[in-house]
C-alpha cells in the first residue's frame, strides 16, 4: 500500500478591505460645488447633484432637506476657507510686519473670490440664500468678520472702529467683485493676469493705509 504525498496547503490572502467610501455628504458639496464653478446657479438641482455624485436622485434628500440648504452648507464652506486664509494673513504680522500681513489678507480675501467664483457669488447673495436661516452659515461669516477685525487691530495698533473695517472691507470686496462679474474680469478673463491686476491694486492700497496712518 502507497502512501499519497500530503498535500501543501494554500495560503489564501485575505481578500482587500475596500477603502471607505467618501462621505456622501461632502461629495455632493462638491459636485454643487463644481456645478456652480462651471455651468452657473441654475444648473443646480438636487436630481443633477444626485446624477453627477452617482446616487439615487432621493438620495441627496437624506442629508439637505432642499437646493437652498444645499447652498448654505456651501455658503458656510465659503466663510470658512475665506476665515483660514485670512487668519494665516494675520499670524505672519508679528514676523513680516503690517504692511505685509494687510496686502496678504487682501489676497487672501480677493484670490478666494476670483479662485471660487461661483461660491463667493451666493456668499453675499441672500435672495439666494438667506444666510440668516442657517446657523452654520452664519457662524462661518463670524468667524471671517473675526478675521476682518483682527486685521484691523493690526494694521492700526490695536485701534478699532466699524469706520476703518468698512473701509478695508469696502477695497477687497469691490475689487473682488470687479474681477468675477464686473468689467475687470471682462478685460481680463485668465486667472493669471487677475492675480497679478490683484496683486498690483492691492499693493497701492496697502501702501496708502500704511503710508496714510504711520
Amino acid at each position: 500500500m502507497t502512501t499519497r504525498p500530503a498535500r501543501k496547503t494554500r495560503t489564501v490572502a485575505p481578500a482587500p478591505i475596500p477603502a471607505p467610501a467618501p462621505d456622501l455628504r461632502q461629495r455632493i458639496l462638491d459636485a454643487s460645488e463644481e456645478l456652480l464653478e462651471s455651468e452657473g446657479l441654475s444648473a443646480l438641482s438636487m436630481r443633477e447633484v444626485a446624477r453627477r455624485t452617482g446616487v439615487t436622485h432621493q438620495a441627496p434628500y437624506h442629508h439637505f432637506a432642499d437646493r437652498e440648504t444645499i447652498l448654505a452648507s456651501l455658503v458656510a464652506r465659503g466663510f470658512e476657507q475665506m476665515a483660514h486664509r485670512m487668519s494665516l494673513a494675520n499670524d505672519r504680522a508679528e514676523r513680516v510686519g503690517r504692511h505685509a500681513a494687510l496686502l496678504a489678507a487682501g489676497e487672501a480675501y480677493v484670490g478666494f473670490a476670483i479662485e471660487h467664483p461661483g461660491v463667493f457669488r451666493i456668499m453675499f447673495r441672500p435672495e439666494l440664500c438667506d444666510a440668516t436661516r442657517f446657523p452654520e452659515a452664519m457662524a462661518a461669516s463670524k468667524l471671517a468678520y473675526d478675521q476682518l477685525v483682527r486685521l484691523v487691530q493690526v494694521v492700526f495698533h490695536g485701534d478699532y472702529s466699524d469706520s476703518l473695517a468698512s473701509t478695508l472691507w469696502a477695497q477687497v470686496h469691490g475689487l473682488a467683485f470687479l474681477l468675477v462679474d464686473g468689467p475687470l474680469g471682462l478685460q481680463m478673463p485668465g486667472l493669471k493676469a487677475r492675480r497679478a491686476h490683484m496683486r498690483e491694486t492691492l499693493t497701492h492700497f496697502t501702501d496708502f493705509v500704511i503710508a496714510g496712518r504711520g
